[in-house]
């Protein structure tokens, strides 16, 4: 009763717009929106509701509200959905079997966009068996969708290719148009965008010759305009896009003009046109909050995240990615753009120098990059462009040929699958006939990596004693005495790391460094840069440590920066003096590094000598670290540090 009393309550809305679709003289008496006629405007799904109320036949009063329902969904998805349980209900009162299945057809299309992925290819796949012919094409649209939407590239482009059989079968340009178009999307995907521009291009000229602007014209507009931003065309993208937008504004496509923003956000990204790009991704989010759809937020915040990168703001950058990954649930089902989402998180990371985040974030892009981009995908993609290719000569005979060859490609996947099925067996026996052997075999495999491992610290350290000696080179060319010192310390920051590679392919444990005798050799190498040998003496207060790889760098780079401050400005005029170095494991929760000198300290008016690219470094490295740092000027200079276990890998 709920369900007659919302059609009815509309009556109250007036009959300004009952002319406008319904005329009695016409033998389809409903001028089917975007089929009959697009002369509407934002206004239009009032003037559907208008005109809901004045019809009493069945199947005219279905069509209408089946409408209402599938565009309500471009902007608002809980009055979409609405509208379809009040069709499900009408035509399973009156026992219209056809209707029932094309509003469950409409049902599956909101489903997917509330990411409710599941329960719409159940309502789809019941569908299927209670429509006609004609309403398979379109049915087949929406499966595609949802499984490009689980990542699943190489069964959405079956329905896609699906899709397009039927509408050439019945010749129908829309469904034929619109397969094109989801070709396209999903060639983009895959990094074909050559391909993918030509099937959009295709699309848009089917959808052109029909006369009529819709939703799917306004949508392959964005498909193509993304090809065209890959491509680094930015001229026609921004054509393209600017058209979309244009026509999502006229109509309200809410979903579209989401999208459209978010690849606006790239493209001026990419045109480092940063102010135009956050006004993009304002009126991205904007749109994914009117349509309350997680899966266009995620996007945008996606977007944003990306164009933070490229500006720098790395922080910022991290927060805006860590919301999308977060608004990407459980149930999200798009690996796509999640793993761009922890591609561009790692980048961030990087950036802000968290490498080991930024690790843990690269690891998760790249196991769901390969959920996506299978093999299987692959070859389906490229199978599909050689169809596209057959259709576009209309030659049977060559289409013959193609269906032969796929045959063939069948027999020989399951030649191969059978001799690999064999393979199996044989190396399963033959494992099983050598486990006494495994040991050994397992041992001679450690011994190999071992060394390969070595030989890629001792390349490493080969390789930053080659960027020394570039700049040491460069140094002999120059005369400004500012640039060369600039330089040598920039060459003992190489050194630090290169030292680092070189402890750990010629000691025993390739994990950890001993820092002790690290920072010996560290600070012997700067003093003897310095010429201070005989002038400053050095100490070491501390016990032996073992830190990993990750740890010693930074801790390096810290104490070698804060050497060369106490041999350049702490013993002026050949003043003697003393340099102490301390690193202490303290409770057992706290690691504490000192570097101190009794040298002449710095007053409280003193000019700062330098760039102050080292003391910027030092900052840096210690957030790194996630540390405190505190410096004490009396009688000398003292500088200390304290660092979290939680934080850093101890190695007993």
């Amino acid at each position: 009763m709920k369900h007659y009393l919302l059609i009815f309550v509309f009556i109250a809305i007036g009959y300004s717009g009952f002319g406008q679709i319904i005329d009695w003289n016409r033998e389809q008496p409903y001028k089917k929106v975007f089929v009959d006629t697009d002369n509407f405007g934002s206004s239009y799904l009032k003037t559907l509701e208008e005109a809901l109320v004045m019809v009493d036949n069945d199947t005219i009063q279905f069509s209408i509200l089946n409408d209402l329902a599938y565009y309500w969904h471009t902007r608002n998805l809980n009055k979409a959905l609405e509208f379809t349980l009040i069709g499900l209900k009408l035509t399973e009162n009156k026992s219209n079997k056809l209707w029932h299945g094309r509003f469950q057809i409409t049902q599956g299309s909101i489903l997917l966009r509330m990411e409710k992925l599941d329960e719409a290819l159940e309502v789809l796949h019941e569908a299927s068996a209670k429509v006609t012919q004609q309403d398979l094409a379109f049915l087949h649209t929406q499966l595609g969708y949802v499984y490009e939407r689980k990542g699943e590239i190489d069964k959405a482009a079956d329905y896609a290719l699906t899709s397009l059989e039927l509408g050439k079968l019945l010749n129908d340009k829309k469904s034929i148009a619109l397969a094109y178009s989801d070709l396209s999307n999903l060639l983009w995907k895959q990094a074909k965008f050559e391909k993918g521009l030509e099937y959009g291009l295709k699309s848009l000229e089917i959808f052109e010759e029909r006369g009529l602007i819709d939703l799917d014209y306004d949508f392959t507009l964005y498909v193509v305009g993304n090809n065209y931003l890959e491509l680094k065309d930015y001229e026609n993208a921004k054509q393209y896009f600017e058209h979309a937008i244009a026509i999502g504004e006229r109509y309200g496509f809410y979903n579209n003009l989401s999208d459209v923003y978010i690849s606006q956000v790239n493209l001026y990204a990419y045109l480092a046109l940063f102010e135009k790009a956050n006004k993009a991704g304002e009126n991205a989010i904007k749109y994914a909050k009117l349509l309350n759809n997680n899966f266009m937020m995620m996007r945008s915040l996606l977007s944003i995240g990306k164009l933070q990168i490229l500006e720098g703001k790395y922080i910022s950058a991290i927060k805006r990615l860590q919301n999308s990954i977060e608004v990407a649930t459980v149930d999200f089902g798009d690996t796509y753009y999640l793993s761009q989402a922890y591609e561009s998180l790692g980048k961030a990371y990087a950036g802000n120098h968290n490498y080991k985040k930024a690790y843990q974030a690269f690891a998760e892009y790249d196991k769901l990059k390969n959920m996506v981009f299978t093999a299987e995908a692959d070859q389906r993609i490229l199978l599909l462009q050689t169809e596209f290719d057959v259709a576009q000569k209309e030659n049977t005979i060559l289409d013959q040929e193609g269906r032969i060859e796929k045959q063939k490609i069948r027999q020989t996947y399951i030649s191969v699958f059978a001799g690999l099925l064999l393979l199996l067996l044989l190396l399963l026996f033959i494992t099983l006939q050598n486990n006494r052997k495994k040991g050994k075999l397992l041992k001679n495999q450690n011994k190999e990596k071992e060394f390969l491992l070595k030989e890629i610290h001792h390349r490493v350290k080969n390789n930053l004693g080659i960027v020394s000696s570039l700049l040491d080179l460069q140094s002999a060319q120059m005369k400004d005495p500012k640039m060369i010192n600039a330089i040598q310390e920039s060459q003992n920051r190489v050194h630090s790391m290169s030292m680092i590679h070189q402890k750990l392919y010629q000691g025993k444990n390739l994990a950890a460094i001993e820092m002790k005798d690290y920072f010996i050799n560290l600070s012997k190498h700067i003093s003897d840069s310095y010429g201070v040998k005989e002038q400053v003496s050095l100490t070491y207060d501390m016990e032996k440590v073992e830190l990993d790889v990750d740890t010693a760098i930074p801790l390096g780079l810290l104490v070698n920066e804060l050497l060369t401050n106490a041999f350049k400005y702490a013993f002026p005029n050949r003043r003697k003096g003393n340099v102490n170095i301390g690193l202490q494991v303290v409770g057992g929760q706290t690691i504490k590094l000192r570097v101190e000198d009794n040298g002449v300290g710095q007053f409280k008016n003193e000019v700062i000598h330098g760039t102050g690219f080292g003391t910027e470094l030092i900052k840096l490295l210690t957030i790194q670290l996630d540390g405190k740092m505190h410096k004490t000027v009396k009688d000398g200079t003292s500088v200390s540090f304290e660092f979290n276990f939680e934080k850093m890998s101890i190695i007993n």
